[in-house]
């Protein structure tokens, strides 16, 4: 391998997320010469996505890493439960589904990323550059032979024969390609901030809903990574109220954080998070492939960004690698890997913005659903708790690694 600032590989991965990184160790592990770049310095990040579904953890046992992984500072949960106007519902009940895989987990991203760098940098083909920049696309003659990057000592060229951008919901390689998504319009923004856990919690709960607003508990041990569901540009208003019009908001929907909400002391404590749903019409051309986020923005509603992520990572391994070995990335398996995960995106895209109408009435002071309605599914048959776990847990196409 020509050393330098002149790289060949036979793909490089433009983000450091869970896409990125499992579609690394994926390459590496079947023998191929894999670069991921990371803007960042380490992965250290707050309110990332935590959530890691069924379908995941079966994947991590298909590759021998499930106990590991199971050894990280997690929470599993059975079921998914919501409480809806102080009615505590079960949504979704994880046991139905096959075991031993019948659970979710809260693993905070950092956490699991730390994890799959350490497992990949036993392959020796395997390259993690931290702090280094995806900045432009290899371009010739139309077809995309690498990536352009920034580091701490200067530029560099790292040229591959696949190059693959999984660098997030603001991809710069996803523009360089010419490849522009489709947004769909979303009437909500989530402002996440995290709160102490307080004595004697209620068992693990996923949000709390009432008709001042949405407020989500994402249980890290002795903490909560929480959120409030607000109106889309609603910020400003609430901040022009005042914090102490914020802590009414999240005690009136979760009335036991009402001895933690005081540790809200500053704006700066809360981060707005922009919720988005676009999707590219084209994941692909030449040489260059989107995949995660960079594809298909998801909402964070069901917690499935990092499981689309890793599926489509998959998916493409599966499609690629034995091309790869060979020196190729032919055009028609990329368009495949689009046609196979394109469908299972579309009907959750499709979920989410339907949920969020709902979510957006309490954000604006409306009841979310009629009380009924929530009767209704508190008394509803374990049948729906099973189709939801399913359908949450496992999604519609799971895929499956094969390896070439």
């Amino acid at each position: 391998m020509p050393s330098g600032n002149h790289v060949e590989r036979d793909c490089v991965i433009a983000g450091g997320g869970p896409g990125g990184m499992v579609l690394g160790y994926l390459l590496a592990r079947a023998g191929l010469k894999v670069t991921v770049l990371e803007k960042h310095a380490d992965f250290f990040r707050d309110f990332r996505g935590d959530t890691v579904h069924p379908s995941t953890v079966t994947l991590l046992g298909e590759l021998g890493l499930r106990e590991k992984f199971l050894q990280l500072p997690l929470t599993k949960l059975s079921t998914m439960d919501a409480v809806f106007d102080g009615q505590r519902l079960t949504i979704a009940d994880f046991r139905t589904l096959p075991a031993p895989d019948n659970f979710l987990v809260f693993a905070p991203q950092w956490d699991f990323l730390d994890f799959l760098a350490r497992e990949a940098a036993n392959y020796p083909n395997f390259e993690l550059l931290m702090s280094t920049d995806a900045a432009g696309l290899i371009v010739e003659q139309g077809q995309v032979r690498g990536i352009k990057a920034i580091a701490a000592d200067g530029g560099r060229e790292i040229r591959a024969t696949l190059t693959v951008a999984a660098d997030g919901r603001a991809s710069i390689l996803r523009t360089a390609a010419g490849l522009v998504p489709d947004e769909f319009g979303v009437p909500i923004d989530v402002l996440w901030f995290g709160l102490p856990k307080p004595p004697d919690p209620p068992p693990v709960t996923l949000g709390y809903i009432s008709s001042r607003g949405m407020v989500l508990t994402i249980d890290r041990g002795d903490r909560y990574q929480s959120g409030m569901v607000i109106r889309k540009g609603g910020l400003d208003e609430l901040r022009a109220a005042g914090l102490d019009a914020l802590r009414d908001r999240i005690t009136y929907a979760a009335p036991f954080l009402h001895t933690v909400v005081g540790t809200l002391t500053d704006w700066d404590q809360i981060k707005l998070l922009s919720v988005q749903i676009n999707r590219l019409r084209r994941w692909y051309r030449p040489g260059f492939i989107a995949i995660g986020d960079a594809a298909h923005a998801m909402s964070p509603m069901f917690g499935v960004g990092v499981n689309f992520a890793i599926q489509d990572a998959v998916a493409l391994f599966n499609a690629i690698a034995r091309d790869l070995a060979a020196g190729d990335a032919p055009v028609s398996k990329l368009a495949g890997v689009q046609r196979r995960r394109e469908k299972p995106v579309k009907v959750m895209q499709l979920l989410q913005r339907n949920g969020h109408r709902a979510i957006a009435r309490a954000a604006t002071g409306s009841s979310v659903a009629p009380r009924w309605f929530v009767m209704v599914l508190r008394f509803s048959s374990p049948l729906l708790r099973r189709i939801t776990a399913r359908f949450i847990g496992i999604g519609i196409r799971p895929e499956h690694v094969r390896w070439p």
